[in-house]
């Protein structure tokens, strides 16, 4: 028996990195999952390799409040129910002093990574009340802990989802909904390239070497080992709400 069969999850941001391998390993351990993302060339993709029995996707922007409800309405329609929301998309922006940094690029990241979730949160969680169960699941960032160069408004965005997080977990105090948020730290994703460029002055090798110096562990984690985490928290016996968990090789204490 997989660990979540029967149920029905949302990803989003599903087609690459975290996102994609969390639905992977959602589909391994027997759920059925709407894999959500901008590109529907990109996800009829990953869909078509999965094999299409337990998978589907769901073309839609994120901070957009009617493909929201879309979405979810979507999964709905498919699946019977829903039980897991795994609010993985995100942006990073760019890498940029506070005072040079874009004002329409603050509002964009904004939009995608805290409006996106709140908004996905707001449209699945009267489904979860009514099965008085599930698990609401965030993708923050070990920027989501820590303050880093360049990245003042990434790391604003993923400090947010601790607040969403916490303030959700007390109004589903009386159910037995769980919500979290999970903390990557250096993970072997499109985004360690950009972070890799940009703390290396252009250099990735310099810049790779400044960020493997910063976690105990000396190697980036896969996005794999990040999928395991949200498999532990979607999946059923978990006595954790309201918390912070961290897969980030020890970044957040070197």
């Amino acid at each position: 028996m997989g660990k979540l069969d029967g149920k029905v999850a949302i990803v989003t941001g599903g087609v690459a990195g975290i996102g994609l391998a969390t639905c992977k390993l959602f589909v391994q351990e027997g759920a059925n999952v709407l894999m959500v993302d901008l590109s529907e060339d990109a996800l009829a993709k990953q869909v078509g390799e999965l094999g299409e029995n337990n998978i589907s996707y769901f073309t839609a922007d994120v901070s957009k409040e009617d493909q929201t409800k879309d979405y979810v309405q979507a999964a709905v329609d498919r699946y019977g129910s829903i039980d897991v929301y795994v609010a993985n998309a995100g942006i990073a922006g760019v890498m940029a002093p506070i005072t040079d940094y874009p004002t329409e690029m603050f509002d964009r990241v904004f939009e995608v990574n805290v409006r996106g979730v709140w908004l996905g949160i707001k449209y699945v969680l009267p489904y979860l009340q009514q099965k008085n169960e599930g698990s609401i699941i965030l993708t923050s960032s070990i920027a989501g802990i820590k303050g880093f160069p360049y990245l003042s408004v990434y790391s604003s965005t993923k400090h947010a989802l601790k607040g969403i997080m916490r303030s959700v977990a007390i109004e589903c105090a009386d159910t037995a909904i769980r919500v979290n948020t999970v903390h990557p730290g250096a993970t072997q994703t499109n985004m360690i390239n950009v972070l890799e460029e940009g703390y290396g002055a252009g250099d990735p090798e310099v810049g790779r070497e400044a960020l493997l110096g910063g976690t105990l562990m000396g190697r980036y984690a896969s996005p794999e080992e990040v999928a395991k985490m949200m498999l532990f928290l979607a999946s059923d016996g978990s006595y954790c709400t309201g918390s912070v968990f961290m897969v980030d090789g020890g970044m957040a204490i070197k």
